[in-house]
């Protein structure tokens, strides 16, 4: 703990736009944190290379989701919010606890399994252990609470079974990380598959709606949502398309999904479309407001950049001193 505050970690990747589902799963619920915990929110630069990146748009997007972070309302004198590639002791820690985890338990990873279907051309050795790294983030600052989806929890209970396994042979070195059960946001699904999840990844573009999508663009991609041919605006399962749809208005205006029905009892699905895209716009236009003025500072999104990292690191290094010391390296003579 810190200042008697729990410490909570989490971070996204840099790669892809981040779309109206990590906002709404994630990004937003963050927001609500900051005071209650002490948080490091990282841009995760380290994970991204396990999949062949374009160097200068990688370093283009990472700097562009740390200022989305702040852009959302993430205040960097509150949270740590920094690239991983910055603080040498997640790669440090990630590789000692490869020697404290087994190949049986990476090979029943799922991620595993998934990105080497999508890549079959690059089943690297990172690809693999990328769970280790993952394990590394979290325990490297005695993380207490992850905020995970179902989709992550695997890779938390692997994070539990490796510091456990530490800590039954050098004792008490790693906190044992719990998951969040907070407010979770609304799954977002995507648009043009309702039966799936809004993903960066998906490659049809309106699939998604990115964060920095203009208004006619978020419009544009509402009107040609998939729905159904029952023309009833209902909450069931049967009506994925019109579930989501409800889902995302609910999130964007703040109404339970009876209030969204009884608003839309008798109207059609064009007019529904519409109003989720307005709903959706409006939300995300102050957000992109704050992005683009903080794209123009320079020096301050720099500023945070180097003082987040240091804080980082002094944390970073205070269980890195105590778990090489553990492990018998050779003291660094300063």
């Amino acid at each position: 703990m810190i200042d008697d505050k729990k410490i909570l970690f989490s971070g996204m990747q840099a790669t892809g736009n981040l779309t109206l589902g990590n906002y709404i799963g994630a990004l937003k619920n963050w927001l609500t944190l900051q005071d209650e915990y002490e948080t490091f929110y990282s841009v995760v630069d380290l994970h991204s290379i396990t999949v062949r990146q374009d160097p200068a748009e990688l370093r283009s997007r990472a700097r562009k989701l740390l200022t989305l972070y702040i852009a959302a309302g993430l205040d960097p004198e509150k949270n740590c919010i920094y690239y991983q590639s910055h603080v040498s002791g997640h790669a440090e820690l990630a590789w000692i606890l490869n020697c404290f985890t087994y190949m049986g338990e990476l090979q029943r990873m799922t991620q595993f399994k998934d990105k080497s279907a999508k890549h079959a051309d690059n089943i690297n050795a990172g690809l693999f252990t990328y769970p280790v790294l993952m394990a590394a983030d979290i325990l490297l600052y005695q993380t207490d609470v992850v905020p995970v989806g179902k989709d992550q929890l695997q890779h938390l209970e692997i994070t539990r079974d490796i510091a456990q396994r530490f800590n039954s042979i050098y004792g008490d070195v790693f906190t044992i990380p719990e998951p969040y059960i907070g407010k979770t946001g609304a799954k977002i699904m995507s648009l043009q598959d309702p039966e799936k999840k809004m993903s960066k990844s998906d490659e049809n573009p309106n699939a998604s709606i990115y964060l920095m999508d203009d208004k006619d663009t978020i419009i544009r991609k509402f009107k040609r949502a998939v729905t159904d041919s029952e023309a009833n605006i209902a909450y069931n399962d049967t009506q994925p398309g019109i579930h989501n749809l409800i889902d995302i208005y609910s999130a964007c205006t703040g109404k339970t999904a009876d209030e969204v029905v009884s608003e839309f009892a008798g109207r059609g699905y064009g007019e529904f479309k519409l109003a989720v895209g307005e709903a959706v716009a409006d939300l995300l236009g102050p957000l992109q407001a704050r992005f683009f003025d903080l794209e123009k500072d320079k020096a301050y999104i720099d500023g945070v950049i180097k003082n987040n990292a240091e804080k980082a690191d002094y944390y970073a290094q205070k269980t890195l001193r105590k778990v090489k010391k553990k492990v018998g390296f050779p003291e660094k003579i300063r």
